[in-house]
């Protein structure tokens, strides 16, 4: 596995995870915003590891704060890192896996990218743009009859460092929308998607409420989310944070869980049935079967 990202500690704790776990991993230290970087330690890992078969775009660098208090500066930096940053790395991974006629490209995104919320512009706007990258890309392929698989996974609301590691302008410290999950569950996720590359999968109840709420009810949800997503994104603490990692990252490894462990949880039953597609649709053929068998009876 090739690491790519700024923080050195962290890429190191997890390469030694995974060389613990009895794999390979190559560290490679850049900032994803930078293309030639990108494009450089893709050719690393290929010298060292061999062909790139999947690579996973999850970069994120981003700003909680109102947009009237945001700064064009900040907007350009969560752009570069967390739009950009998926743009230079599938643009990698298809100059690798075009001409071999395989591979798998993973985007790693949110509910977010179909129903924005306050508070949260930079982001929302970002994976949006992740999205409609993608929707093109995925087009082309199939016009060019490419066997180089596609596949975009939305997350819920997730117990990650980010909460405490993104530049936040507001008072109070900030949460994930709860429920928020484990980190672990979400991996399993896009391992999930990584093996069976499906067009999109919607991780949690959470997100597919979202994405469909969004299609039906957008105004409904405008005036909703106004107030209850603003208040649930808050958690009754001052902001004490003394750094970011928007323009520089911060020293040490923060792992992959956020401060709120007591509140995260498992995966729930739609991300149970949606990784289980088999057993989902014979349980469903069994109610059928039973249900026509009790009727028939009658």
């Amino acid at each position: 596995m090739g690491l790519l990202a700024r923080n050195t500690e962290a890429l190191h704790a997890c390469a030694a995870e995974i060389r613990e776990a009895g794999g390979e991993a190559l560290v490679c230290p850049i900032d994803v915003s930078d293309a030639d970087a990108v494009e450089r330690a893709a050719s690393l890992v290929e010298e060292d590891l061999g062909p790139i078969d999947t690579w996973i775009n999850v970069a994120m660098a981003t700003v909680f704060a109102p947009v009237i208090e945001m700064t064009a500066a900040e907007y350009r930096r969560v752009t570069d890192v967390t739009y950009l940053g998926y743009v230079h790395g599938t643009l990698s991974a298809l100059r690798r896996m075009r001409p071999r006629d395989r591979g798998t490209i993973v985007q790693v995104g949110s509910a977010l990218a179909y129903r924005s919320i306050p508070l949260q512009s930079a982001y929302c706007g970002a994976k949006s743009a992740i999205r409609g990258f993608t929707d093109s890309l995925r087009c082309e392929l199939i016009h060019d009859g490419s066997h180089v698989r596609l596949t975009h996974v939305h997350l819920p609301a997730v117990n990650t460092p980010q909460s405490l590691r993104q530049r936040n302008k507001m008072p109070k410290q900030q949460q994930p929308v709860p429920p928020m999950f484990m980190p672990e569950s979400i991996a399993d996720g896009i391992l999930w998607a990584a093996d069976h590359a499906p067009r999109e999968l919607l991780l949690g109840l959470q997100t597919t409420a979202a994405v469909w709420g969004q299609k039906f009810i957008p105004g409904l949800l405008d005036t909703h989310l106004a107030f209850a997503a603003w208040e649930r994104q808050f958690v009754d603490e001052p902001n004490g944070q003394g750094g970011d990692i928007l323009f520089d990252t911060l020293a040490g490894d923060p792992g992959a869980h956020g401060p709120y462990r007591h509140r995260e949880r498992g995966p729930d039953l739609q991300m149970q049935l949606r990784l289980q597609p088999m057993a989902t649709a014979a349980a469903a053929v069994a109610l059928l079967i039973g249900g026509a068998a009790v009727l028939l009876k009658r």
